[in-house]
């Protein structure tokens, strides 16, 4: 072409602003599901929403997930029942207790304990189990990685969380929470095969037992035995 407008040179000037304009409104603003980076466990207050104090309800948060198709199962025992009993003295030790956040903070704890393990961060699973259940899941971190294993594990959805048990020993509480999720779990021998596991989701119920003194001055409920449902 010579001597002729360069309309296509525009054109392509037009497209590139266009398409600049669009990245930046998209990349330049924060959404409702960006995750935050925490430094590291927090106890969390599920009242105040205050990271720094804490109640009997706190259970580490776990930074906000992306939304998910349908919404989680909340159970709770009736009130009049055995469990549903339980909790009531519980409350009457420390009346800040109330399982709707205490369930909230199990959910955030049973993410993080299930991403913990997989990357072996030992730091996370510590200020999160109790002496007994931090050593097992140690123990099978440090096979893993004498084996040369990898572990994958993604928690893709929360189906259903529920009190199945509770009980008050004078002021140590043990609340008994069962959790149905749809996983990825997958371990990956050193060659790089397939060790156990498999890519596809499947759904896992999980029984977890939290402790907590509720007169100590320590305000996060730790894990102290998990098993299959």
């Amino acid at each position: 072409m010579s001597g002729g407008f360069p309309v296509d040179l525009i054109l392509f000037a037009m497209v590139a602003a266009f398409l600049v304009l669009r990245l930046r409104s998209v990349l330049g603003r924060r959404t409702g599901f960006e995750r935050p980076r925490p430094d590291n466990v927090v106890p969390f207050d599920p009242k105040s929403g205050d990271a720094s104090g804490g109640r009997a309800n706190d259970l580490p948060e776990l930074p906000a997930a992306g939304p998910q198709e349908g919404a989680t199962r909340r159970l709770l025992p009736d009130a009049r029942g055995p469990v549903g009993q339980a909790l009531a003295r519980i409350r009457g030790v420390d009346p800040s207790f109330d399982a709707n956040p205490f369930l909230d903070g199990a959910e955030g704890a049973f993410r993080m304990v299930v991403d913990a393990f997989a990357r072996g961060d030992r730091a996370t699973l510590r200020a999160l189990l109790n002496d007994d259940t931090y050593a097992g899941f140690e123990g099978a971190i440090t096979a893993r990685e004498k084996a040369g294993e990898m572990q994958r594990s993604e928690v893709r959805a929360m189906q259903e969380i529920g009190i199945e048990a509770a009980d008050l020993r004078g002021t140590v509480a043990d609340v008994t929470v069962r959790f149905v999720s749809d996983q990825i779990n997958l371990t990956t021998a050193a060659d790089g095969s397939i060790a156990a596991g498999a890519e596809a989701v499947t759904e896992i119920a999980d029984i977890w037992t939290f402790q907590r003194d509720l007169r100590s001055q320590e305000p996060t409920w730790r894990l102290v035995a998990t098993r299959s449902a």
